[in-house]
């Protein structure tokens, strides 16, 4: 009887329970990556609930009571000797469901940043762009801020141009929004602006705000870089200065007392 109940409830669960639960998945927007160790999990409870139909069945409840009571006990005990690894385990979880990022793109937290390359239940890879692979518990992703800029298909970059105090305002922002409108990987919509937003000790700062679509770390480091040349080409042409920080020091020296001639010559020997 344990034997036919096994079976029935297995097959039962690998027909239906299974092939239902990669629906979910996979409705979810989930990647074969992702579904492939929460197929697992659900596999796993399939033949947990197996095994307790067929002890049911077979008349051995008291031991399935028994037996239940020692994987209690045993769980709890190996609940608090690997808290981490379960923490992590839930984490990837939380990962493969909320998806905050799939394979490919690039994330920056706590201060590192790179372009994720493996997600796993228990850590993800993620491969810095000095080419240095990062393996980051899972639980490390899912309890602090994560920043995805390739989230969605559209990415707004910023940059101050610092122009002197005797500079046009207007002559420097009509330069920075012609270069933003002549380079083909910036968008038109939303249209490119600039913004006063310092007047510093030596410049006056103009926020540049433009977007790209489709974005990278190589697309956005690339496209800023272009564009910052062009601009600072413009303003060569048109004489507009970027001024290097100056710092004015004024006061005096004091000395102790007077100087006489027999203290220069003995500086000098010294």
């Amino acid at each position: 009887m344990f034997v036919i109940a096994f079976v029935a409830v297995y097959i039962i669960g690998r027909a239906v329970i299974l092939p239902v639960a990669d629906r979910v998945f996979k409705s979810r927007g989930m990647e074969e990556h992702a579904r492939r160790p929460l197929s697992k999990v659900v596999f796993f409870v399939v033949l947990f609930v197996a095994i307790a139909i067929a002890f049911g069945a077979a008349g051995l409840g008291n031991f399935l009571t028994a037996l239940a009571t020692i994987g209690a006990a045993a769980t709890l005990a190996i609940g608090f000797a690997m808290q981490d690894v379960l923490k992590n385990f839930a984490g990837g979880v939380f990962i493969y469901t909320d998806q905050p990022f799939r394979i490919g793109d690039w994330i920056e937290w706590d201060g590192n940043s790179g372009v994720v390359e493996d997600i796993s239940l228990r850590v993800s890879r993620v491969r810095t762009f000095d080419n240095e692979l990062l393996t980051v518990p899972n639980s490390q992703l899912t309890d602090g801020v994560i920043k995805n800029p390739v989230a969605k298909d559209k990415l707004r970059l910023k940059f101050v141009f610092g122009i002197g105090y005797e500079d046009d305002i207007d002559q420097a922002t009509d330069i920075i929004l012609e270069e933003a409108r002549n380079h083909p990987e910036i968008l038109d919509d939303p249209e490119p602006t600039v913004r006063l937003t310092e007047l510093a000790d030596s410049y006056v700062g103009l926020q540049s705000r433009i977007w790209i679509a489709q974005p990278s770390r190589a697309d956005w480091v690339r496209t800023r870089a272009e564009y910052v040349k062009t601009v600072k080409e413009r303003f060569d042409e048109a004489g507009i200065n970027i001024p290097y920080p100056q710092r004015d020091l004024s006061g005096g020296v004091e000395l102790a007392g007077p100087v006489t001639s027999a203290d220069v010559e003995a500086a000098g020997d010294d």
